[in-house]
């Protein structure tokens, strides 16, 4: 190697630089949601660019993923293999796909940062065994909180786990926090439902995709950039102030009580 490379060579998933991700077949297949054969299908029909080879190895990049799944998501709003292609090559022939893998970036990345937890079945029996049943355990897989493979569980949230742990350290049973999470994904739902609404009819103004232009699609995205921490920060503040308004009720409530004893 030459220039400043250190010598390390890159290790799976990394480029040839190290650090840039980067995916096989099976690999890329799995992390859109898709089959490879389908996969496989998108590239034969020049949906799909080839990869870059590296002797046997076939590389796929983080823009094949955004490719393939919005490629995917053309598919599931009704739109055909060939409508996707001709709108594909429509963009490219235009201002370039990138624009197009911009928006889909924009309007679905960057919301959730969540960290996986990864760790033996055993140890969250020990952890929770306690508290929660095998019926938990099924419910909370439909919840998408957790997913079994064998021997190892992984939790979609470090911080949901940590926060499911102090619950129960205080007592509160699994399937009562269960029901509290499922009854706060149906409500997240509700409040996501009315942003998209509002975003939909002000900024994309109901417009098909077929029918943006470059221009429109960075103003989408620079719209989408700065709805996001706004909706973050618009859930989080008024939940904290309902938070308190119901605490300071409750409080009242016990107070009134205890005078009401005191004065018997």
């Amino acid at each position: 190697m030459s220039g400043g490379d250190s010598g390390r060579a890159a290790q799976p998933g990394e480029g040839p630089y190290g650090g840039v991700k980067r995916y096989r077949r099976e690999e890329l297949a799995q992390a859109a949601g898709v089959k490879v054969r389908n996969l496989r299908y998108y590239q034969e029909r020049g949906l799909l660019p080839p990869p870059v080879r590296e002797g046997r190895i076939a590389w796929y990049s983080e823009d094949h993923l955004t490719r393939l799944r919005l490629i995917d998501d053309l598919l599931g709003r009704g739109y055909t293999v060939n409508g996707i292609g001709e709108l594909l090559r429509a963009w490219e022939q235009g201002s370039g796909i990138a624009g197009l893998l911009g928006l889909e970036r924009a309007m679905t990345r960057d919301w959730v940062h969540e960290e996986p937890v990864r760790l033996p079945l055993a140890e969250l029996i020990a952890r929770f065994g306690h508290a929660a049943s095998a019926e938990d355990t099924r419910r909370a897989e439909e919840l998408g909180y957790l997913r079994v493979d064998g021997d190892t569980v992984t939790h979609a949230s470090r911080r949901l786990l940590e926060a499911t742990a102090v619950l129960v350290d205080q007592g509160v049973p699994v399937a009562d926090i269960l029901d509290a999470g499922a009854f706060v994904q149906s409500q997240a739902a509700a409040v996501a439902d009315r942003f998209v609404d509002l975003f939909r009819r002000h900024v994309v103004a109901d417009r098909e995709l077929e029918e943006l232009t470059p221009h429109d699609v960075q103003r989408i995205v620079e719209a989408v950039t700065a709805l996001r921490p706004v909706a973050r920060e618009v859930v989080a503040s008024e939940f904290a102030r309902a938070m308190a308004e119901r605490v300071e009720t409750e409080l009242g409530v016990w107070l009134k009580r205890a005078e009401g004893r005191g004065g018997g």
